[in-house]
Formats: C-alpha cells, sequence, structure tokens
C-alpha cells in the first residue's frame, strides 16, 4: 500500500490504522522510538483513536502532539530511514485485521453501548470506585438506565466530577475509604431504606512481586482495599436484601482470580479471595433472593497502574501477558456488570463472568 492510496489518517483513525499506515506507521514509530518505546507498547489499544491517547497517557501524549501527527502526515513528513521501506517497518497485520487485499485492512466494528433506559429504574444502586474506571463507567450507565446510584469513591473531587457530568441523573455521592467503618455506615445511610444492587468495583494494584519479595506493607494494603472494604460493604447491604427479599451483588474480581500469571502475589491471592467472598455468599443467600456473582475482567483501560518492583516479577507476568488481547474500555466492562446486577442476569448466581476478550481461553 502506498502512500497515495492509503486512506485519510486523523485524530480518530484507529491505533492500528495509524501503525499499518505507509506514512503514519513510520512517524508514530519513530515518536514511541524517541522515548525509549517500541510499537509493542500500543499492541492492547489497537483498536482505540488515537486521540484517546491524550487521555490514557497522562500526558505522554497531549492533544498538540496529536495535531502535529496529523499535519506531518498529510504533509507526508515520514523519518528517512523508514519512508522508504515502510514494509519493512511495518507491523504485519494478523488475526482480525488481516487483510482482504494489501491496500484494504479489515477494521472491526466498534462496539457501542446500547441504552436501556428503563432497566434500573426504581431501583438503587450502590456502585464502590464509582470515581474513575470501571466504577465510573458502571455508575454511569445504572444512572443512564434510571436506576438511583449512591456513588463510593475515596476522591471527592472525582465525584463532583461524576455528578457535574450526569445533569439530571439521580446520582449521590459519599466520599469514603471502604475499609472504614463510619465510611461504611455513611454508605448505607445514603442509600437509605432500600439497596436492590451492589457493584464492588474498588480495588487496587500490588507492585508485581512474588511471594519471596512481597513486603508486608503491599500485602496488607492490597488484601485492606480488595478483600477487607469489598466484604465490609457486602456485609452493610446484605441485612437490608434480606429484608426485600431480594438483591443483586456483583464483585469485580479480576484475570488473576483465575489464573497465576497475571500479577504478584497479594493481588493475585486477594482477586482468589473475591471468588471465595462471592461464591460463598451465593450459596448462603440465594434461597433469600440475593444473586451474588463475580466478574473478572481481562485488560482493561482504567487509572490503575501496574509496577513492577521485582525483576522476576516482571519477566514473569509479561510473558504470561504474551497472549494477552487487546485491552477493553472501562465501558465495555460495566456492560458485563449491569448484565448481572440488573434483572436480565435473573437465572445467574454464583458464577465468575470472564469479561476478558478470551484471555482466560487461551
Amino acid at each position: 500500500m502506498s502512500a497515495s492510496t492509503a486512506a485519510p489518517l486523523s485524530a480518530s483513525s484507529s491505533v492500528g490504522t495509524w501503525l499499518d499506515h505507509p506514512v503514519g506507521g513510520p512517524i508514530l514509530r519513530d515518536l514511541l522510538a524517541q522515548s525509549g518505546q517500541s510499537a509493542d507498547v500500543l499492541r492492547p489499544v489497537r483498536r482505540l483513536a488515537i486521540s484517546r491517547l491524550v487521555k490514557l497517557s497522562k500526558g505522554s501524549f497531549p492533544p498538540e502532539l496529536i495535531d502535529e501527527l496529523v499535519r506531518r502526515v498529510e504533509a507526508g513528513h515520514a523519518p528517512s530511514e523508514t519512508a522508504a521501506a515502510p514494509e519493512d517497518s511495518a507491523p504485519a497485520a494478523t488475526g482480525p485485521t488481516q487483510t482482504a487485499r494489501d491496500d484494504a485492512p479489515i477494521e472491526r466494528p466498534e462496539w457501542t453501548e446500547r441504552i436501556d433506559g428503563g432497566r434500573f429504574a426504581g431501583k438503587t444502586v450502590v456502585v464502590t470506585g464509582a470515581g474513575s474506571g470501571i466504577g465510573r463507567a458502571t455508575a454511569s450507565r445504572v444512572a443512564r438506565e434510571g436506576g438511583r446510584v449512591v456513588a463510593v469513591d475515596i476522591s471527592q473531587e472525582r465525584l463532583d466530577d461524576l455528578v457535574a457530568s450526569h445533569a439530571g441523573a439521580d446520582v449521590v455521592p459519599v466520599a469514603g475509604d471502604i475499609t472504614d467503618d463510619a465510611s461504611i455506615a455513611a454508605i448505607v445511610e445514603a442509600a437509605g431504606e432500600r439497596i436492590d444492587g451492589l457493584a464492588n468495583v474498588a480495588g487496587i494494584m500490588d507492585d508485581m512481586t512474588p511471594v519471596g519479595e512481597v513486603s508486608d506493607a503491599v500485602w496488607s494494603r492490597v488484601f485492606r482495599i480488595n478483600v477487607d472494604g469489598t466484604m465490609k460493604v457486602m456485609r452493610a447491604v446484605v441485612p437490608g436484601m434480606l429484608a426485600n427479599g431480594a438483591g443483586s451483588i456483583v464483585n469485580v474480581a479480576s484475570e488473576a482470580a483465575l489464573r497465576g500469571s497475571a500479577a504478584g502475589a497479594a493481588y493475585t491471592a486477594s482477586k482468589h479471595a473475591v471468588v471465595g467472598l462471592t461464591k460463598s455468599s451465593a450459596f448462603m443467600y440465594g434461597p433469600s433472593g440475593i444473586r451474588v456473582n463475580a466478574v473478572a475482567p481481562g485488560p482493561t483501560i482504567t487509572n490503575i497502574e501496574a509496577s513492577f518492583a521485582s525483576p522476576l516479577g516482571a519477566e514473569r507476568v509479561r510473558a504470561g501477558m504474551a497472549v494477552m488481547p487487546e485491552a477493553a474500555e472501562s465501558e465495555a466492562l460495566a456492560a458485563s456488570i449491569t448484565f448481572l446486577l440488573s434483572d436480565d442476569g435473573v437465572n445467574v448466581n454464583g458464577v465468575v463472568l470472564a469479561s476478558d476478550g478470551g484471555w482466560s481461553a487461551a
């Protein structure tokens, strides 16, 4: 495919389209090389519009840089060492992006939400971690589908932004720490007489250390938030659900609850514990009308950042990620969570739904 026959690039073109473009690809790879990185870092986000990198990069890709990339492509200013032979430097398209002919890459259609305006009408749903990432996407979807959302997050600023972004929706913000008993009491008070659903999304990542290197501080902090906090919120909402004879709880586990290669010892063990909480609660309370399920996300674009404090941990986890699919946006995980939360999941109890793009099938 030559530059003259390639489709025009814009800020809304996907990262994959940019990388496969005879001019845009060399420009983008050259930019990454200047910061000591390769195009491999963009593999999980190939389907996203390149403009999304502005938000995801936290300053590394400012809007002005995207505009400059577009201008350079329009002017045909590819780096001289790669412009002459773009086919040698561009990664071969494989799998879903395989080409029907050399100049016509097949782009998979982007998934879009299909909002059911009344799915949560008349229901009150507590969502933890509602200020960002999967929690925010879940709170947003419940609110847009007619539900009253008790949005819980450690950050008042993020909650204020959530409320401002959903003018007219019934969103009750509660700033607090889910490991703190006073905050738990504030959540229940804000919810009022009836809690129909709980999405336990709040959680943190570890530093990818194996058990031989994990510190007491990392272990304790990860378990305190991921396990103790999850349990405390569940414990607080169950009595009201029992009194009403109905309720739905969805805990966010992780691929690390299904495999040993997705994180360090602390995070992996904590998410296995979340699955145990889920299954035990589903068995105990199922006959009382309470459904308890979990969603295990795969690679997801959130504000939870992974750090590698251990060379061994970095080596092993990165090896395990070799078959990792492209990262999903938080809204895709919210779709799985709200399905289980809603009455659409009426006959589902005690399951761990792997919402991971097929990672667990590898």
